[in-house]
C-alpha cells in the first residue's frame, strides 16, 4: 500500500506539473498568439489575371498559383485521400489528436526514428496561416494552442476547406485546384482516383515527392495513399487494384493562356502595381478585363509578323544562326537534343541542315522530324549585303545553305520555308473611334526578344502621316478640297532653320497647280508646305496640339509640314480617330473593368465619348457592326451617347471638316479621274484598294527622310488602326530592294516607303477585320453640299464628261464662278494671287 500510495502521489504530482507546464506555456506564448478570428474572413493569396474584353485569359502574375474552391466543389475521394493519409481522426479530435501523438511517440521510442507524424490537419492550417516551418519547441507549442482556438472558432468543414485551398503542393501550386491544373492540366473535378491520390500524397514533401522532379518517389507515395484509403474503407479492393495499375503521367502545365498578348498584359500589370502596390496586386486575386478583342488581336499580331517577314526577305538572307558541325555528323539524337535547347521565336523553329541537293534541302527539327524545304521556300534567299544591296538571285540550295548549319524555318501557311529572326521593328494599335477603347496592341515582333513597347514608348518621326492634320487646319482657314495649290519647287527657303531649306517632292516631279484633294492623296510635299504657310506656323502647331500631340514635340519650323515631329503610334491612332468619329478627340483606354477575387467590380472605365452633350453623334448610325465570325460587336455610337454617366470628348474640328478629310483620305486609296480617258490618277495607297476592294476605308501613308520610319494609318467606320515599321536604331535606314520575295523584279523595287513597308500590314489586317461585313455608305453630315467642278481649275462647270466630277464643300465655300468654255488652261491663273501659295 505504501508503494501504491507513492505511485499515486507521483502520478498526481506529474499531472499537476504537466497542467502547470501547459498553463505556463500558454501564458508564455499568449502575447505572440495571432488572432485566429481572421480566418473567418481570410483572403487567400491568388494571382493577378489579365483578360481580353471577351474573357480570354491573356496572362497571370504572382508567385502563388491558387484556384480557391468551396468544399463541395472538391471531389469526395480527394478529401478522403487527404483524411486517410494526413488525419484519419480529423472529425473526432479537437485539433490535437492524442492517439496520433501517442502513436508517433511509440514509433519513435521503438525505432529511434520519427516515422510517424502527429500533426493534424488543423495543426497544418495553423502552421500554414500563422507560423513558420522552423522545428522548435516554442513553435510546436504555439501550433497546439492555435489549433485549439481554430477548433473553437470554425467548423470541421471550414477547417478542411481552408486546408485544401492553402496547402502547398509543389511547383508554385497552392491548393488542390491549382495542383490539378499544374500537374495534369485538368479541373479538379476531372481527376482520376490515381491522380487524386498523387496530389494527396504531396503535403508530406512537395519537393521530393513531386511527380515532375521525382516520378518514382511520387508513384510510391501515391500507392501508400491508395493503401491507406483501402485500409480505412474509403475505397474497395477492386478500386484499389484498378488505381494501382493506372500509370502516373504528370507534366508541368503553365497557366491556361487563351490569348498571347504580352504587351497589353504588361501594361495592365504595371497599372495594377502602380495603383495597388506589388504585394496587393499580385496576391489579392484581381481580374483585369482589358478592352482588347481576342479576334482582332490575333489578326493584328499575324498581320504584323507577316509584314515583318516580307520586309526581311526582300532584303536578303543573313546566313545561318550557327554551325553545328563541319566534318563528322553527330547522330540525329544528339542533333535533336541540341535543337531542343533553342527557344522558338514566334513561328520560327530551329532546324539543322542534313543535306543540300539541287533546289531542295533536308532538315532535322527539334521534334526529331526530317523535313524537306523545296525551292519555293528557298528562292527568296539572296545574300544580304547591306540594307540597300542584296546579292544575286540564287540558282540552287547550295547558294545559301550548307550541311551542318543551324537555321530557322517556318510554315508560311502554304509550305515550309527558310527564315530568319527579323531585325526590323514594327508596332500596331487599333482604337474604337467612338470611345477610344484599344482593341488591338502589338508593341513589337517578339516580346521574348524585346519588352520595349513601341506603341506607347517609341517616339518616331511622323512623316507624311502629318499631312491630314495640316490640311484640316487649312480647311478651317477657308481652303476646300478643290483649292488649287501650286505643285512647283519652293524657291523661298525657311530661314528659321539656319540653312536654305528647300523641300522637294518624292519623286522629284512637279505638276503645277493641283487640287488639295489630289495633293493629300498623292502626298505632295511642296503643297503641304505651302498649305502650312497659308495658315501660319503658330496656327499649325495649335491645330496639331488639339489633335493630342505634345507641343514640346513640334518643331517651330516648316519641316513640321512634312512630319518632322516624333510621336508614338498610340498618339497617331488617337489623332486619326478624330477623322473617323466626326471630329472628337476621344481618350484611348485599355482597362474595361477590374474585379476582385469574388467577381465584384471595383473599377470600371468611364470613357470619353464622341458625342455632343445632348446625345447627338457626329455619325448618326444605329447599326451594330459585327467583325467577321466573332461575337464582338461595336456598340452603336448613338446608344453610347445617351449613357447618363458618360463623359463627352471635346470636338476639336467640325464634323464637316472631318468628313472632307475622310473623303480625301479615301482618295489616298482609290485615287480619282477617268482611267479610260487617260485622266486617272493613283493615291499612294492604291495597294489597299486592290486587296480590300471596298470604299468605306480611308488612310494615309507616311515616310520620313531617308526612309527611317514608315507609317500607314487609316480607318473603317468601326476601327482606326496605325502600323509603323522601322529600326530601333534611329540611324538605320530601311533601305532599298531590287527584287521581291520570289526573286523577280516587280513594282516594289526601290526605296522602302510607307505604302509598301507599313501599308501591307494595315491592308492585311483591315481586310481580315472587314471580311463578312457589309460596306457602309458614306452619308454627308448637315452643312455639306456637292457641286460639279472642273477638275483642272476647281471652278464650277456645266460639263459632265471626264474633265469634271462632283466635289464636296462646306456650305458657303463652294466655288461661285464657272469656268469659261473658251478659256484655255494657260490663262487660268493670270489673276491668281502672287504669294508663294501659287508661285
Amino acid at each position: 500500500m505504501k508503494w501504491l500510495k507513492r505511485i499515486v502521489i507521483a502520478l498526481f504530482s506529474l499531472a499537476l506539473l504537466g497542467v502547470g507546464a501547459i498553463v505556463a506555456a500558454y501564458f508564455y506564448v499568449l502575447p505572440d498568439l495571432p488572432d485566429v478570428s481572421t480566418l473567418k474572413n481570410v483572403q487567400l493569396q491568388t494571382p493577378l489575371r489579365i483578360y481580353s474584353s471577351d474573357g480570354k485569359l491573356i496572362s497571370q502574375f504572382g508567385e502563388k498559383r491558387r484556384i480557391p474552391l468551396k468544399l463541395d466543389e472538391v471531389p469526395k475521394p480527394l478529401l478522403q485521400a487527404f483524411l486517410a493519409t494526413e488525419d484519419a481522426r480529423f472529425y473526432e479530435h479537437g485539433g490535437i489528436d492524442p492517439v496520433g501523438v501517442l502513436r508517433a511517440a511509440v514509433v519513435m521510442l521503438t525505432t529511434g526514428e520519427k516515422k510517424q507524424g502527429a500533426s493534424t490537419i488543423t495543426m497544418q492550417v495553423a502552421r500554414n496561416f500563422f507560423l513558420t516551418r522552423d522545428k522548435t519547441i516554442i513553435r510546436k507549442v504555439k501550433e497546439i494552442f492555435i489549433s485549439y482556438h481554430i477548433e473553437q472558432l470554425l467548423t470541421k468543414d471550414e477547417i478542411l476547406e481552408l486546408y485544401v485551398n492553402r496547402i502547398y503542393l509543389g511547383q508554385r501550386a497552392y491548393g488542390v485546384g491549382a495542383a490539378a491544373q499544374v500537374y495534369f492540366g485538368k479541373n479538379v473535378q476531372d481527376l482520376s482516383l490515381s491522380e487524386m491520390s498523387m496530389i494527396a500524397g504531396l503535403p508530406k514533401a512537395p519537393s521530393t515527392l513531386n511527380p515532375i522532379t521525382s516520378p518514382s518517389r511520387a508513384l510510391a507515395r501515391r500507392n501508400v495513399v491508395l493503401m491507406r484509403m483501402n485500409e480505412v474503407g474509403y475505397i474497395n479492393q477492386a478500386e484499389y487494384q484498378a488505381a494501382l495499375q493506372e500509370p502516373l503521367i504528370a507534366k508541368y502545365h503553365g497557366a491556361e493562356i487563351d490569348l498571347y498578348a504580352p504587351y497589353i498584359s504588361e501594361m495592365a500589370r504595371d497599372y495594377m502595381v502602380q495603383k495597388y502596390g506589388e504585394e496587393e496586386a499580385y496576391t489579392n486575386g484581381y481580374n483585369v478585363y482589358t478592352t482588347i478583342s481576342s479576334d482582332l488581336q490575333l489578326l493584328a499580331q499575324q498581320a504584323l509578323r507577316n509584314n515583318v517577314y516580307a520586309y526581311d526577305e526582300r532584303h536578303g538572307y543573313r546566313g545561318p544562326a550557327a554551325v553545328m558541325w563541319t566534318d563528322v555528323k553527330p547522330d540525329n539524337a544528339q542533333i535533336q537534343a541540341e535543337l531542343a535547347k533553342i527557344t522558338p521565336v514566334q513561328e520560327l523553329q530551329p532546324a539543322a541542315v542534313l543535306s543540300v541537293d539541287g533546289q531542295q534541302a533536308t532538315v532535322l527539327t527539334a521534334k526529331g522530324a526530317t523535313k524537306a524545304i523545296k525551292w519555293d521556300g528557298l528562292k527568296w534567299a539572296r545574300k544580304f549585303i547591306t540594307d540597300k544591296r542584296q546579292g544575286a538571285v540564287p540558282k540552287s540550295a547550295a547558294d545559301m545553305l550548307s550541311v551542318g548549319e543551324r537555321i530557322w524555318i517556318r510554315n508560311n501557311g502554304q509550305y515550309l520555308q527558310l527564315s530568319q529572326v527579323p531585325e526590323v521593328a514594327s508596332a500596331t494599335v487599333s482604337l474604337d473611334p467612338y470611345n477610344g477603347a484599344i482593341r488591338t496592341l502589338v508593341g513589337g515582333y517578339s516580346f521574348s526578344q524585346s519588352q520595349y513597347n513601341r506603341v506607347t514608348q517609341a517616339k518616331r518621326q511622323l512623316g507624311s502621316n502629318i499631312k491630314p492634320f495640316i490640311y484640316a487646319a487649312a480647311l478651317e482657314k477657308g481652303f476646300t478640297l478643290a483649292t488649287l495649290i501650286n505643285n512647283a519647287p519652293i524657291n523661298k527657303p525657311d530661314i528659321s532653320q539656319g540653312t536654305a531649306w528647300r523641300p522637294k517632292n518624292s519623286p522629284d516631279i512637279y505638276g503645277g497647280p493641283t487640287r488639295l484633294r489630289v495633293g493629300l492623296a498623292q502626298s505632295i510635299n511642296v503643297m503641304s508646305v505651302r498649305a502650312m504657310r497659308h495658315i501660319g506656323l503658330d496656327a499649325a502647331i495649335a491645330e496639331l496640339t488639339k489633335f493630342g500631340f505634345d507641343p514640346n514635340d513640334l518643331p517651330r519650323n516648316e519641316s513640321l509640314a512634312l512630319g518632322s515631329p516624333s510621336v508614338t503610334p498610340l498618339q497617331v491612332a488617337t489623332a486619326f480617330n478624330a477623322f473617323a468619329n466626326g471630329g472628337f478627340l476621344v481618350e484611348p483606354f485599355y482597362i474595361e473593368r477590374v474585379e476582385d477575387s469574388y467577381g465584384n467590380v471595383i473599377e470600371k472605365a468611364n470613357p470619353t465619348l464622341a458625342c455632343e452633350p445632348n446625345g447627338a453623334t457626329a455619325q448618326s448610325s444605329n447599326e451594330t457592326m459585327v467583325f467577321g465570325d466573332s461575337n464582338l460587336a461595336a456598340e452603336a455610337p448613338a446608344a453610347q451617347c445617351f449613357e447618363q454617366t458618360g463623359r463627352f470628348a471635346p470636338q476639336i474640328i467640325s464634323e464637316q471638316t472631318a468628313f472632307l478629310i475622310t473623303e480625301a483620305l479615301k482618295s489616298v486609296i482609290w485615287g480619282g479621274g477617268d482611267w479610260s480617258k487617260g485622266t486617272g490618277w493613283q493615291g499612294t495607297a492604291w495597294r489597299a484598294a486592290q486587296l480590300i476592294k471596298r470604299h468605306d476605308i480611308a488612310g494615309k501613308t507616311g515616310t520620313t527622310n531617308e526612309s527611317r520610319d514608315t507609317w500607314f494609318s487609316g480607318f473603317s467606320p468601326t476601327l482606326t488602326s496605325t502600323f509603323w515599321v522601322g529600326f530601333d536604331d534611329h540611324g538605320r535606314q530601311l533601305g532599298r530592294t531590287a527584287w521581291n520575295s520570289n526573286g523577280e523584279k516587280d513594282q516594289i523595287t526601290g526605296t522602302e516607303a510607307g505604302a509598301k513597308t507599313a501599308g501591307p500590314g494595315w491592308n492585311e489586317f483591315m481586310n481580315s477585320v472587314l471580311q463578312g461585313t457589309p460596306e457602309t455608305t458614306s452619308i454627308p453630315p448637315e452643312g455639306i453640299v456637292s457641286v460639279r467642278i472642273d477638275l483642272a481649275t476647281g471652278k464650277l462647270t456645266r460639263k459632265t464628261d471626264y474633265t469634271s466630277a462632283f466635289e464636296y464643300f462646306i456650305s458657303g465655300t463652294e466655288p461661285k464662278e464657272y469656268i469659261s468654255e473658251t478659256q484655255d488652261e494657260n490663262n487660268l491663273f493670270i489673276d491668281a494671287p502672287t504669294d508663294d501659295l501659287f508661285q
